[in-house]
């Protein structure tokens, strides 16, 4: 290496540092940068060394670690807690009596003028209902949804204003829980939040009845039809819209007996169970009677034995109640329902029309706010109606109708009735091609084309007026029509609401209808109806001239609630049974008797575990 390349390199050598934590050699500018990022890792370790441990995880509450557990564990795990209550007289869970001195809605109306911050401590209440939600903010403070009456409100329980142990009054409720609640009346003063709550503030809360099953939850609530027909308790816990609806069906029947009654009715009641299924075309249930080794029909309709008390001096009665056809299940039947039929002395047909458009109309505008209804056909989410119920009503003549709708000729009333007629009818039923199952009497036949040419149309309220004698054995004859009759049906958005007629009272034309109904069942139309002796026989004692009416209660509370299925709008529709609510294999069953060891029952008392700790019908 020459003299000039040894300089160079000593130069080079001179312009580098010493690294004194790695050893190497490195430039001026390499050797701050190293040191600067060095002096920033030290300063963040030492900043982490003076932090305090990380927290430890937030223990769940027993309430979040049971909404994990199966219906099945939580009944088990539930019933276990509460059969521990039941061991002291102190924290019995079923007492027998709580005093509520202010019902939910009286709260509301009472005290929902307080302002933000406001508080009647001086005002001690006690109140009771179901516990929907707990909220818990610290040891010391807990919320509470409690519902009743299709309102809630929100309890405020805090430690320091808790007359007893506060970790013992709130630690063993549970949603679903019903609890009696003593307190003051107040609102919440929530920070950083406009209005508060109208709340009690609670002293002391009760365990009055525990709830052994989980409710569902206020997010998804309960939607299952099928769960909400066979548990309807549990529907009207969680759906405040059913409990509406049986609310407005109430109403209904209540302006019903109302109207009746001011128009000087007299409300009457009538066997349930007859020698003869009469008073209507249709098939009935049939039971027996032990004492007597008798076979008896479960009434189809009230109407004979109504008018036998017209015969007996009571000119004007009426009769709400159920009635029971062994027929279908869809949407509009159910096989028993109910219905108020009335019996007017020395009215006709037109009478009761105008009784039927004056009670109708007047109901809806007294319990809606107006006459016109808004009705769902298919469901909330289908095509919409607005039916109005506004009076007159329309009024179709059926014969005249459906020769208008099928452009033909319809043979005399008179001859309404003969092997002609009724081949006619199939002809027109097949020209259509309508189906109608055997037996094929003129009565269906006529029926089905009805139902399709003129029932299909009656949207708003519509009389079908004038039926053939042979479609109407109990209905007087038309005075001035011969082979017809003074009846009417009323139909709504092409459901049949009531039917109505001037009343045969001419015991030998009533014979004579009953017989013909006779030989329409050995023809194997097993809806006719048979000859009432009795009734006859009452006839023969005489019936005044007479208007007779029925209406059914469950579609028109249908219509009103905006309901399309009638199982909507009763309590307890009739339901195939459920298979799937058997017994489940024994490992998944609760034990009964381990869950009663833990603490022995109160003397006296019975205890029932529904083993399957499901949804069950």
């Amino acid at each position: 290496m020459s003299d000039a390349a040894v300089n160079a390199l000593a130069d080079k050598v001179q312009q580098t540092y010493l690294d004194d934590v790695t050893g190497e050699q490195v430039s001026k500018s390499e050797l701050k940068k190293r040191q600067k990022a060095r002096q920033k890792a030290a300063e963040k370790a030492e900043k982490a060394a003076k932090a305090p441990a990380a927290a430890a995880p937030k223990k769940k509450s027993a309430e979040e670690d049971e909404a994990e557990l199966t219906p099945n564990q939580y009944f088990e795990i539930r019933s276990r807690a509460v059969n521990k209550l039941r061991g002291n007289p102190a924290t019995n869970p079923y007492p027998h009596k709580f005093h509520v001195s202010t019902r939910l809605t009286e709260f509301i109306a009472k005290y929902e003028h307080l302002a933000k911050g406001d508080m009647l401590p001086e005002e001690i209440i006690t109140v009771a209902g179901r516990i929907h939600n707990k909220r818990e903010s610290g040891a010391k403070l807990r919320f509470y949804d409690l519902r009743g009456e299709g309102v809630k409100i929100q309890i405020l329980a805090q430690a320091q204003e808790c007359a007893g142990d506060y970790a013992a009054m709130h630690d063993h409720i549970r949603r679903g829980d019903i609890v009696g609640v003593k307190g003051y009346p107040g609102r919440s003063n929530p920070k950083g939040r406009e209005g508060g709550e109208l709340s009690i503030f609670a002293t002391e809360i009760v365990l009055l009845s525990p709830s052994l099953h989980m409710l569902p939850t206020e997010h998804y609530g309960l939607k299952d039809q099928e769960t909400r027909y066979r548990q309807r308790y549990l529907d009207l816990i969680m759906n405040n819209n059913t409990r509406n609806k049986f609310l407005m069906r109430s109403k209904i029947i209540k302006y019903i007996r109302q109207y009746f009654d001011n128009k000087d009715f007299v409300e009457v009641e009538t066997p349930m169970m007859n020698m003869i299924a009469g008073g209507a075309t249709a098939k009935p249930f049939i039971t027996h009677h032990n004492d007597l080794d008798l076979d008896l029909f479960m009434r189809v309709a009230p109407e004979l034995y109504l008018k036998m008390l017209v015969v007996g001096g009571m000119e004007r009665v009426y009769e709400i109640g159920r009635q029971f056809r062994n027929e279908g299940i869809d949407l509009t039947h159910n096989p028993e329902f109910t219905t108020i039929e009335a019996y007017w002395a020395y009215a006709d047909v037109n009478d009761v029309m105008d009784m039927t458009e004056e009670l109708v109309s007047g109901m809806v505008e007294a319990l809606t706010g107006g006459t016109k209804i808004t009705y769902h056909p298919d469901g909330p989410d289908g095509r919409e109606l607005t039916i109005d119920f506004a009076r007159p009503w329309k009024r179709c003549d059926m014969i005249e109708t459906l020769e208008e709708k099928l452009g033909v000729k319809f043979p005399p009333g008179t001859e309404l009735h003969t092997k002609e007629t009724g081949e006619f009818l199939l002809a027109q039923c097949k020209a259509h091609n309508i189906e109608c199952s055997p037996p094929h009497t003129n009565a269906r036949l006529l029926d089905k084309l009805v139902g399709e040419f003129i029932e299909e149309s009656c949207i708003n309220p519509t009389f079908i007026m004038n039926h053939p004698q042979m479609m109407s054995p109990l209905a007087k004859y038309h005075r001035s029509r011969p082979g017809l009759t003074e009846r009417f049906e009323m139909f709504v958005a092409t459901k049949e609401l009531c039917n109505a007629y001037t009343e045969m009272n001419d015991p030998v034309a009533q014979r004579a209808t009953f017989e013909e109904q006779a030989n329409q069942k050995d023809s194997g139309d097993d809806e006719a109806q048979l000859i009432d002796e009795n009734f006859c026989t009452s006839l023969e004692y005489g019936l005044p001239p007479t208007g007779g009416w029925g209406l059914g209660v469950d579609r028109l509370c249908m219509f009103l609630t905006d309901s399309n299925n009638i199982k909507e709008v009763l309590l307890f529709p009739a339901m195939k049974p459920d298979i799937s609510a058997g017994a489940k294999p024994d490992e998944e069953k609760v034990d009964a008797k381990a869950v009663e060891a833990e603490v022995p029952l109160v003397k006296g008392e019975e205890k029932s575990v529904d083993a399957t700790g499901g949804l069950n019908a």
